[in-house]
């Protein structure tokens, strides 16, 4: 487990050197084949990492695990979407912005509301994506949240991010539709 979750952590942090990288991909390809699901989704991960920032250690990964097996793990686990997202996804679709709910790209990744055609992903981010800075009481993402964010720019993916302490404050449907409107820049499109 400590191997899988270190690799997933230095996803997140992006902040090994290219030697530490290699010695940590060779780690993992003598242990990979003893992971459990978990192990394999954050393995997973660290592989998509790999891909996007370092191609050629996603490339000696790829050579020694499953790569369909790595996936599979990925997608298993459950989502299980908030009323605050079910909330945006409404108030989008009444601006005109249609949509999937619950959109899974190609390498696993699921997206709160997504336009797959476009490539334009929200995610709806509730308190759980944020750590507070306690000098300063600023919130800010979290490594998992920063991780899939640069990880779908990195796939080619638009991206906007609808926190929870934007959105709370907005009590009628026209503050959330210019809300909405500004923050996906949808003006001017009728």
């Amino acid at each position: 487990q400590a191997l899988a979750n270190i690799s997933w952590a230095f996803a997140c942090c992006n902040c090994l050197q290219l030697a530490q990288l290699e010695a940590l991909v060779d780690r993992l390809i003598d242990a990979a084949s003893s992971f459990n699901p978990t192990e394999l989704s954050q393995l997973h991960q660290f592989l998509l990492f790999l891909r996007i920032e370092h191609p050629s250690l996603a490339d000696r990964l790829v050579a020694s695990v499953d790569k369909e097996k790595l996936l599979a793990a990925f997608i298993s686990f459950d989502v299980s979407p908030s009323s605050f997202q079910r909330d945006v996804s409404v108030a989008l679709v009444q601006c005109g912005w249609i949509h999937e709910f619950e959109h899974v790209t190609e390498d696993g990744i699921s997206l709160d509301l997504a336009q797959p055609m476009a490539k334009h992903g929200v995610e709806v981010d509730g308190p759980y994506h944020f750590l507070r800075n306690p000098s300063t009481g600023r919130l800010k993402a979290n490594g998992a949240t920063q991780l899939k964010s640069r990880l779908l720019d990195g796939l080619g993916w638009k991206l906007t991010r609808i926190p929870f302490f934007e959105w709370e404050p907005l009590t009628s449907e026209a503050d959330k539709y210019h809300y909405l409107e500004t923050k996906l820049g949808l003006r001017g499109e009728d």
